[in-house]
């Protein structure tokens, strides 16, 4: 996802906890106890101490070495779990999404023209409009919006909207024309501006492109994206998350991220992958911790390609609905010269890659600058769109594949046309990823998606719409099992992040982050899933959730 500019989204409703409580005895029981250990059956309670793992087993066991003021939590028929991991996701995003305008529900033009119309009456005045979330491959016009929509919804005021995968923005003309851009402006190198029939600019400006109207919205001030930090992070806990992958972060974002830890107005487990603008920190030191331990500096996060929906990503083929073959965002003597430098402090070097050629050229440059040191768990992160002959490349270089379950639920309504039949066998394909060796860190690149672990582990493991909607082009074969889909958002992220010896299984002696739902998502009906409520969310030991 681009930071470009931020999505918005309703508030969710949830009972969140005021803040973390004190460290203590906590005995955790009343539903199966899923400790993610590979073969091993659910245990009936968990005990935590301070800020570990006790104890995980009988009941009755846990009760005699628990504390006399041991804080009892009955799950009442629920189930809890190894703590859920977003491997893949934006945090400054997320909270944005709550606070400003979010597009994400609009199904057609006239709905995004109605909204932004709405929002410009609201918002009286000549102050730029700028929103996020609206994806066109579901509207009956078939057509990405354009200036021309913009212009009628808000006559003569400046609008930017992004799309939801952060990947291109559509801009009015009063934007167009604050930003100096014109039939004659040159793209810059992996950006597209997109043209009529008569040589004009549609609005729409794809990748780097986007940064021509950058200068035209006012970037969020540091006291809101403060306020989206904290709101983002209590939004998280609130959906059962005990941590994330934060990519493409600024270096003031992070002290925003280290201060609010230190103050114990955030509570959740934060590995940071920095825009290469605020990467000096990370390739200079190295990987770090904050002195809370929650807030972790990791790496450096670059981008090889675009979006598929929006037809920047790097294909070795052109698209079968459109002439070309993608974008490519980062040049090669730049990404090498990073990626030596990531190597020479042990920073993990995360690069997004969706299309095949683009998922071929980080292989590529990654086997170039690891050569036979496949133990630095540099990550791939989408992996979409793999040919069969770049698939078992990911084991042997040892490197992950960081996925994102929605996307797939998502995109599969119309990667069928950009990619055609043969292509899609390779797009999204888990079950081929992990039957390779590979390790699947499974995420939800949110805001581009909801950012919700059911919706996640339900895409993993029934590869169908929301609404149960799947057909032979989704390659339903590419699901994977409820236990594979658990390790995917539990262990996996944390083996990503090199901290699997200290979380991703709830067994005695590691961190105490766990997750629990008012039901079992191992063997609840596909359906159900989605469902199921989050009820308690404890990381490093102590309560950041509880319904």
């Amino acid at each position: 996802m681009r930071r470009l500019f931020p999505l918005a989204a309703p508030v969710l409703a949830m009972a969140l906890a005021a803040g973390p409580a004190l460290a203590g005895d906590i005995l955790v029981h009343g539903g199966p106890i899923h400790t993610g250990v590979e073969g091993a059956p659910a245990a009936e309670a968990v005990l935590i101490r301070d800020r570990t793992i006790a104890f995980v087993g009988p009941l009755a066991a846990a009760r005699a070495k628990a504390a006399k003021d041991v804080r009892d939590i009955d799950l009442k028929g629920g189930a809890a779990y190894p703590g859920f991991v977003d491997a893949h996701a934006h945090l400054t995003g997320i909270g944005l999404r709550e606070l400003t305008l979010n597009l994400d529900k609009t199904d057609s033009v006239e709905a995004l023209v109605a909204a932004v119309r709405a929002y410009a009456l609201a918002h009286p005045g000549d102050a730029p409009i700028h929103g996020r979330g609206w994806i066109e491959t579901h509207w009956p016009e078939k057509r990405f919006p354009t200036r021309a929509d913009l212009d009628r919804a808000a006559p003569g005021r400046i609008v930017v909207l992004g799309r939801a995968d952060g990947h291109a923005v559509v801009a009015s003309s009063a934007a167009l024309a604050k930003a100096g851009l014109t039939r004659d402006t040159r793209a810059p190198a992996g950006g597209q501006i997109l043209k009529d029939e008569t040589g004009e600019p549609t609005g729409m400006l794809v990748d780097h492109a986007q940064t021509l109207v950058e200068s035209v919205i006012p970037p969020p001030s540091p006291a809101l994206k403060r306020q989206a930090l904290e709101t983002a992070g209590k939004l998280y806990a609130g959906r059962g998350w005990t941590g994330l992958g934060n990519m493409s972060v600024e270096a003031a974002d992070l002290d925003q991220l280290r201060g609010l830890a230190a103050e114990g107005r955030f509570s959740l487990r934060v590995d940071n992958y920095m825009d290469p603008s605020g990467a000096a920190e990370v390739l200079k030191t190295g990987p770090s911790a904050d002195p809370t331990g929650l807030i972790r500096l990791r790496g450096i996060k670059l981008y090889m390609d675009g979006a598929l929906g929006s037809r920047g990503a790097a294909l070795l083929s052109p698209y079968s609905d459109a002439e070309g073959l993608g974008l490519v965002l980062t040049e090669r003597d730049q990404g090498l010269a990073l990626m030596k430098q990531a190597r020479a402090v042990n920073a993990q070097v995360a690069m997004h890659a969706i299309g095949d050629r683009g998922n071929r050229m980080v292989l590529d440059w990654f086997g170039e600058t690891l050569a036979t040191d496949t133990g630095r768990r540099w990550r791939i992160e989408h992996a979409q769109v793999v040919d069969a002959a770049d698939l078992p490349r990911f084991s042997k270089l040892g490197v992950v594949a960081s996925m994102q379950p929605s996307h797939a639920i998502g995109d599969l309504y119309f990667a069928p046309a950009r990619l055609g039949k043969d292509r899609l066998k390779g797009a999204y394909a888990w079950a081929d990823m992990l039957k390779s060796g590979a390790v699947v860190a499974a995420g939800s690149d949110a805001p581009v998606e909801v950012g919700d672990p059911r919706i996640e582990f339900y895409a993993a493991v029934a590869r169908k719409s929301l609404t149960g909607f799947s057909n032979a082009d989704w390659h339903p074969e590419e699901a994977v099992t409820r236990q594979q889909a658990l390790r995917m958002l539990t262990w996996a992220p944390a083996w990503a992040a090199f901290a699997d010896q200290q979380r991703g299984t709830l067994e005695p002696g590691k961190a105490a982050d766990l997750t629990a739902f008012d039901r079992d998502l191992m063997t609840v009906p596909e359906a159900e899933i989605l469902k199921a409520q989050p009820i308690l969310t404890v990381v490093d030991g102590k309560v950041a959730f509880e319904r």
